[in-house]
C-alpha cells in the first residue's frame, strides 16, 4: 500500500518559513540546491513520521504530499483511469528517484514518486 513519503509547504518567503520551523518544531533546514527549496528534517529515526520541504510558493494549490509507490507508470495510469489528472511531466530527481504531479477528482495537488537512486 503506496504510503506519504514526503510533503513541500509553499511560502511567500521562504527563508522566513524555514526560521519560524526551525524556532518552533526545532526542524532541522539543509538547502536542498541552488533553487529556493529547503529539507526539512521532522524528527528522529525510529519515531514515526515523515520529513518533508519548504519551498517558494508557485501557485494557491496549499501543502503537498508526495506518496510512494513501485510503478510511476503505472499509478500515472490509475490517476487517469479514476477521474485524476497528471498535471507535470515525469521528471527525474538526481540521486532520488522519479517524480510526477498529479491533481485528485477534488483540485487538490500531490506527487508521487519513484524511487530510484540513479535518476539523472
Amino acid at each position: 500500500m503506496p504510503r506519504v513519503i514526503h510533503f513541500e509547504i509553499p511560502a511567500d518567503e521562504p527563508e522566513r518559513a524555514v526560521k519560524f520551523y526551525k524556532r518552533v518544531f526545532d526542524w532541522e533546514m539543509d538547502r536542498f540546491s541552488p533553487m529556493e527549496y529547503w529539507l526539512a528534517t521532522t524528527g528522529k529515526e525510529p519515531e514515526p513520521g515523515i520529513d518533508g520541504a519548504i519551498m517558494r510558493r508557485s501557485d494557491d494549490k496549499g501543502v503537498k504530499n508526495t506518496i510512494g509507490v513501485a510503478n510511476l507508470e503505472e499509478y500515472m495510469e490509475k490517476v487517469i483511469a479514476s477521474g485524476g489528472k497528471v498535471i507535470t511531466p515525469k521528471m527525474p530527481v538526481q540521486g532520488v528517484g522519479w517524480l510526477v504531479y498529479c491533481e485528485d477528482t477534488e483540485g487538490n495537488v500531490f506527487g508521487m514518486m519513484q524511487s530510484d537512486p540513479g535518476a539523472k
